[in-house]
């Protein structure tokens, strides 16, 4: 089989979500041309001749316990204004084919299965997809919506922990683009490390924790100390309703904390707060304020505000995550990659600081070009 021919399956749990539909859409519209591959660091030189796969041969399904099919989810992305006006329409095939291998998660209401049982038939999805396509491998990244922490003694696992079960029983590479439970749950930790898989971080780093991230080392590496820092979130769309919760809620803002407290060594004063917004559909605005000491005491402040569409920022990171996962599966490498933390809130290890995230991403990249 030539390079060329070898295919790669994209298996997205929450596959008719934002974040899932804007991955596929934009994944066909670049690879036709159509459009830069804005946002995607494998897209960039230094990722050159690492032998990920083509955006081409990437093949997309998943799971989802939605029913709005796929073409109709673009559709109202693109009067939203988070997709180009027409694009939709430009790439029919691609989100027909995508939307053809959407099976039906769960667990939904009155589902008697057991845990193994939901795990078994979710696994079976996947396994069904990468063999009738042919595919070389099967990337499961989740990007549904954001779940509650369970409960201390949980008997049943979260749905985000059945769908990362399966996809170590399907053999797949795994990411958990959400702060959800995923791999993380103590009953998966070991299992994930006996898979011989490769997996990745938890809870993507997309707008005002990405900036985050790049100012707090800022402050530590400059000796000023930061007293105080707070931010609010106002957001609509599926993840405004989701984080309503405020068990979601709580989910996301630790995810936010871990950045500051593993780069200042301490969680500073303040908090953040969500609010859902459904006016402001599946766009964001994130505001920062930061308190900190200058010489001699002097009391300063920093004020950010971030105003984007998550869905937008996140598609190109997930597009990367499953073309690094694929390769990383590809030459043999397993467990968790810490390498691939410039995109997570909660890395598996490494670095806290984006540069140093970065500079270790650029790493990765050599060592899968060195494995060609």
């Amino acid at each position: 089989m030539t390079a060329h021919a070898v295919r790669t399956g994209v298996w997205f749990i929450g596959a008719r979500g934002s974040v899932a539909t804007t991955a596929t859409v934009g994944c066909a519209a670049v690879a036709a041309g159509l459009h830069p591959a804005t946002g995607m660091a494998t897209e960039t030189p230094p990722f050159a001749g690492s032998g990920l796969p083509a955006l081409a041969s990437l093949v997309f399904g998943g799971h989802d316990t939605l029913d709005c099919p796929l073409p109709k989810r673009a559709e109202a992305l693109a009067a939203g204004g988070v997709l180009p006006h027409g694009l939709p329409l430009a790439v029919p095939a691609e989100t027909a084919a995508a939307e053809a291998e959407i099976r039906t998660g769960g667990p939904l209401p009155g589902d008697t299965r057991t845990d193994d049982e939901l795990i078994t038939a979710f696994a079976a999805d996947i396994t069904d997809f990468t063999r009738r396509h042919g595919l070389a491998r099967t990337v499961v990244v989740n990007v549904a919506s954001t779940e509650p922490a369970p409960a201390p003694g949980a008997l049943r696992l979260p749905a985000s922990s059945l769908y990362a079960a399966a996809a170590l029983r399907a053999g797949c590479p795994y990411a958990n683009f959400t702060p959800s439970t995923g791999l993380r749950g103590p009953r998966l930790e070991e299992a994930a490390e006996a898979a011989g898989l490769p997996y990745a971080g938890r809870d993507g780093k997309t707008g005002q924790t990405l900036l985050r991230s790049v100012l707090a080392p800022m402050f530590v590496q400059r000796a000023l100390p930061v007293r105080a820092w707070s931010g609010t979130n106002l957001l609509g769309g599926g993840d405004g309703a989701a984080l309503a919760d405020p068990a979601a809620a709580a989910a996301k803002n630790a995810g936010k904390e871990r950045v500051l407290a593993d780069t200042l060594g301490a969680v500073p004063e303040g908090e953040v707060h969500i609010d859902d917004v459904p006016a402001m559909g599946d766009w964001k605005t994130a505001w920062d304020h930061i308190a900190f000491d200058g010489f001699l005491g002097a009391r300063m402040t920093l004020q950010t505000t971030w105003q984007g569409c998550d869905s937008a920022l996140a598609a190109p990171l997930v597009l990367d995550l499953a073309r690094l996962l694929a390769r990383a599966h590809e030459t043999g490498l397993t467990g968790p990659r810490p390498e691939l933390g410039f995109y997570f809130k909660d890395p598996d290890g490494g670095p806290a600081g984006l540069p140093e995230q970065y500079a270790a991403l650029l790493g990765f990249a050599d060592r899968l070009r060195a494995a060609r």
